[in-house]
């Protein structure tokens, strides 16, 4: 796992260069890199959702790509469209903006319900279809979506099917005051942003994701995963639970979180650390509960306490 490790390591490292303070979050953006998932930021404006991918992107040297949601916003602005070529007299697609490596959709929430689901074969399948023509996307392939956790005047909630395609969802929150001041220092002359290099190749990232896949998960961890989503399905504040994908999402970043580590097999407190990242954007509240302001991280954490934690065994 020592390639997986440092590659990661590499990548955490040189994004922290403008990212400052944010280590856990950095983290959990390289474990979804490195899973292949996507994910949600959620945070109020300012924090650095956008320069977050944008350093991700220089760092592994790949395509970026920013697609400001608006209300107005059309299918065809997100996937691309068909244009009729007037000299050859045929169809041309023309590729919209979802045809990079990383996809910033930023403020997401704020274009219609139809135009967040032009996004959705291309989160699940790395593909998109337009007028019966299927595209294959390029690897790596991650969507970073933003949204405003505040204001919600003029913004459409992200239907179940779409949260559930997010691997995971963190929020980055005020930086301290130490790390504040080391921000305007940063800034002073030219955004750190600007001057990044790309730290990991692109041989040396599809590598580490193939590695991942090899780290060892017990059938104990396993049953531990299954018993703790399987318990949100039935939780009496919980409306309707985490999916068989969100049990998915849990096995597989656990497999990256113990990769990065430098260990070759996963541990119970490895499912702990990344469960609430990993299931709490999938549950949604009953609406008795919801009158109670239970907030779905509560009910991650309390599944957490009454699950029990699988013992050890020998390793055969």
């Amino acid at each position: 796992m020592e390639q997986v490790k440092a590659c990661a390591e590499k990548i955490i490292a040189n994004v922290q260069k403008v990212i400052i303070g944010k280590h856990g979050s950095v983290q959990m953006t390289v474990l979804a890199l490195l899973c292949q998932g996507h994910l949600l930021i959620e945070d109020v404006p300012g924090v650095g959702k956008t320069m977050l991918a944008r350093a991700l992107a220089k760092s592994i040297g790949c395509k970026f790509s920013r697609i400001q949601f608006t209300p107005d916003m059309l299918p065809s602005d997100v996937t691309g469209v068909s244009v009729f070529n007037q000299k050859t007299r045929e169809f041309e697609f023309r590729e919209g903006p979802v045809f990079a490596q990383i996809v910033l959709t930023d403020e997401i929430n704020r274009a219609t319900p139809k135009t967040q689901s032009a996004l959705l074969e291309s989160m699940a399948e790395h593909q998109v279809t337009v007028d019966g023509t299927t595209y294959v996307l390029s690897r790596p392939f991650l969507v970073l979506a933003t949204q405003n956790p505040i204001e919600y005047e003029g913004t459409f909630p992200l239907p179940e099917a779409q949260l559930d395609r997010f691997m995971l969802r963190v929020s980055l929150g005020y930086p301290s005051k130490a790390d504040e001041a080391s921000i305007l220092e940063a800034q002073r002359v030219v955004h750190p942003v600007d001057e990044l290099g790309q730290v990991v190749s692109m041989e040396e990232l599809l590598g580490a994701q193939e590695q991942v896949k090899s780290v060892y998960v017990d059938e104990l961890i396993k049953e531990y995963i299954v018993s703790l989503v399987d318990a949100s399905r039935h939780h009496p504040d919980v409306y309707l639970g985490a999916s068989p994908r969100g049990s998915l999402a849990l096995y597989k970043t656990a497999q990256a979180y113990a990769a990065i580590l430098g260990r070759d097999y996963v541990i119970p407190d490895d499912i702990k650390l990344l469960a609430e990242a990993a299931l709490a954007h999938r549950l949604i509240i009953s609406p008795a509960a919801r009158i109670k302001n239970v907030d779905p991280r509560e009910v991650v954490h309390e599944l957490l306490d009454t699950i029990p934690v699988p013992g050890t065994r020998v390793r055969t």
